[in-house]
């Protein structure tokens, strides 16, 4: 994979995104963007296939992942996005759970 992505990676240039605190220059599990002298972003994403048959857990181990990246950087979560790619036949009530 890195074969891929470092060809990508490397056309963004740090001296571009002065306001970049950490990006893809340190093997960290997310970025960080300084929004002024006092406060800055921590921003990650991240995407698995279910490791638990249940539902609900596997929703709640997704989200534990993402909020463990940003508490080790330091920061305080306050929004949370999510991504999930189900089937079209899947029961809404177990896409609900999740």
């Amino acid at each position: 994979m890195a074969h891929v992505l470092r060809p990508i990676a490397e056309t963004f240039q740090p001296q571009d995104y002065p306001d970049l605190l950490v990006g893809l220059s340190s093997p960290d599990d997310a970025a960080v963007w300084r929004l002024d002298d006092e406060r800055a972003l921590i921003l990650t994403t991240d995407f698995f296939t279910p490791v638990v048959d249940d539902a609900y857990d596997y929703g709640a181990i997704a989200a534990a992942n993402s909020l463990s990246d940003v508490y080790a950087m330091g920061g305080k979560p306050f929004l949370a996005l999510n991504v999930a790619a189900l089937p079209p036949d899947l029961p809404f009530e177990i896409s609900a759970e999740i």
